[in-house]
């Protein structure tokens, strides 16, 4: 690695010397030898204007090597497939790939694909705290009523924010009209505010800029930037004193950054200028979809209902990232690949990121036929990874306790904790009123009666949801948040018996409530709180938990305490669950 000499600050621009000299022997056509080094240089970003909100939003969020590899390798040309185990960070990363594309290649358009839209969502509420343009983001679909955000990303959404943006924006036209003293209604539409920023901003920046240039062999006074600076009563409300004159450089940037804010206006009043001459609301939501939008995020069901109206409007995109890769259906994850025409000839696609976890739960076949004989259960990224194709597999989790970790960690070659889990003190200290981080707690019949079936398939367990409901009031009693407490089951009958039991007994009294969530193992995947209850039902046969993909997705749910419950005797001879059962059990 080969640093320069001169102050390194936060942010670097590094060259792969590998890369640039491949680069140069096509050119050449001269093979040559290859350096491994990695020129680090330190970057400066330029300044964005006077004002606090100026400030770019910075990442913070300390990667791990392997997720650094990730990411880099997201970002170059061609098939990226990430293996994310649960809790390693696979939508920060995610996140991190779309940032750095979005500032690295402006020009370029990239498509997020989801299974759900819950983990659109989350893509969403991380990629907004990112240094992304607000006016680039769309979203399409019915799913951003769940966004936890005041913020609209639908299309309707989106171009009512433009137009509101853009009567902002024109005020602030009409502010450095009057702070330099011009006449005239130039701040009427985006039309005439391209005029009085073509006449007469640009004329009095490049007037200054001929000032204070310094000719040659001269050297310019530093107060004679602040003296010549023609922006002065428009910067009124900056923070004081707007040029500090202590260096010709440092002012000189000041006056540059200040430009750019000014620039930056007319250039987004530039943009929506088609927003005026569109009247009609579908109009500007399908030139926002093919012209204004860099970021675009729909659930791969979307893609497959609005594929040939996509198509036919035109939409372009040079990036495709997919989350939840491995429970979308092999065609579901084909479709999204086609919603553009080719450009003369060839595909427009650059860059194809897909990030999953096979050992987590697979698509959905309800038709057992289609399941079992034609293997349509395995999703694309699954048969990828089987197929031997080169994957980053991510290797530091920081959601769970370690303890709990170790309950599924024997399913992935390497996973690791990262060093929060041990250090922080809610990871530190037991779960108050519980002996243990994780526990099996055996349940037997309640009035002889195990596990029951009222309709075919719908399993239920009167005293496991019993169980489960009156842990749930005990741990309500000793101070736990409801919003911190989830209750899993396998079965969907038991899902709705548990529901019941929490309306007779917990709903109406004020201070216990109701759990954050009462679901299925298989609708939370992806999901997490701090205590998980589980309800694992049966009682006379494993059922479907003896696939172990859904035994890692039911274990790694909870950050700090585990309860299972369950017949003992059932489930402790199972061979699949051994492993994770043998440490339940102690």
């Amino acid at each position: 690695m080969k640093l320069f000499e001169e102050e390194l600050g936060s942010v670097f621009r590094l060259t792969f010397e590998e890369v640039a000299s491949k680069k140069r022997e096509k050119d050449s056509e001269e093979p040559k030898e290859v350096k491994k080094v990695i020129t680090v240089e330190p970057h400066i970003i330029p300044s964005r204007g006077p004002y606090l909100f100026n400030e770019p939003k910075k990442n913070a969020i300390p990667f791990t090597p392997t997720q650094v590899e990730a990411i880099r390798a997201g970002m170059q040309p061609g098939l990226t497939l990430v293996v994310g185990p649960p809790g390693t960070g696979k939508t920060d990363v995610a996140v991190q790939i779309i940032s750095n594309l979005y500032h690295n290649f402006p020009t370029q358009r990239t498509l997020i694909v989801t299974h759900s839209n819950q983990a659109l969502n989350q893509l969403f509420e991380k990629i907004m705290a990112l240094d992304i343009d607000e006016r680039h983001l769309l979203r399409l679909g019915h799913g951003e009523e769940a966004l936890e955000t005041e913020k609209d990303f639908s299309r309707y959404g989106r171009v009512n924010y433009v137009l509101a943006k853009r009567l902002d924006l024109l005020t602030e036209v009409q502010r450095l009209q009057e702070s330099l003293d011009v006449t005239g209604d130039v701040a009427y539409t985006c039309e005439t505010a391209g005029h009085f920023f073509l006449y007469q901003v640009l004329a009095r920046w490049e007037r200054f800029i001929s000032r204070v240039r310094p000719a040659s062999g001269k050297i310019v006074a530093v107060k004679t930037i602040k003296d010549e600076f023609p922006f002065h009563c428009f910067f009124d409300n900056a923070p004081k004193p707007l040029f500090k004159s202590r260096t010709y450089e440092e002012d000189m940037e000041i006056a540059e950054g200040c430009f750019r804010y000014i620039e930056k206006i007319f250039t987004q009043l530039e943009e929506f200028r088609a927003f005026e001459l569109l009247r009609s609301g579908l109009d500007r939501s399908k030139y926002l979809l093919v012209k204004e939008a860099k970021v675009i995020a729909m659930t791969c069901t979307h893609a497959a209902l609005k594929r040939r109206e996509l198509v036919d409007l035109g939409f372009k995109y040079d990036n495709i990232l997919m989350e939840e890769s491995a429970q979308i259906l092999e065609i579901e994850t084909f479709i999204p690949l086609l919603l553009q025409n080719p450009q003369d000839g060839y595909s427009r696609l650059k860059r194809w990121i897909m990030i999953g976890d096979h050992h987590q739960l697979p698509p959905v076949i309800k038709n057992m036929a289609f399941q079992k004989y034609s293997n349509m259960e395995q999703s694309l990224f699954t048969r990828i990874v089987r197929l031997g194709v080169p994957t980053v597999d991510l290797d530091g989790q920081g959601r769970a306790r370690p303890s709990i970790c170790n309950l599924y960690n024997w399913r992935y070659k390497k996973l690791g904790n990262l060093s929060h889990v041990d250090l922080w003190p809610e990871y530190r200290v037991a779960n108050a009123g519980f002996w243990y981080d994780f526990q099996l707690i055996n349940v037997e019949d309640f009035n002889n009666v195990g596990e029951s079936e009222p309709s075919p398939y719908f399993y239920q367990n009167l005293a496991e949801a019993e169980y489960c409901v009156a842990v749930f009031m005990y741990m309500r009693l000793l101070g736990y948040p409801a919003e911190k407490i989830s209750i899993l089951t396998t079965y969907n009958g038991q899902k709705h018996l548990i529901r019941d039991v929490i309306n007779i007994r917990c709903a109406s009294n004020p201070l216990i409530g109701r759990p954050h969530k009462v679901t299925t193992v298989d609708k939370y995947q992806g999901q997490q709180n701090d205590y998980i209850l589980l309800s694992l039902v049966r009682t006379k046969a494993v059922g479907h938990l003896r696939d172990v993909r859904r035994l890692v997705v039911a274990m790694s749910r909870a950050r700090l305490g585990l309860y299972v419950f369950a017949r003992v005797t059932l489930f402790k001879n199972c061979f699949e669950l051994t492993p994770a059962f043998s440490q339940v059990k102690k």
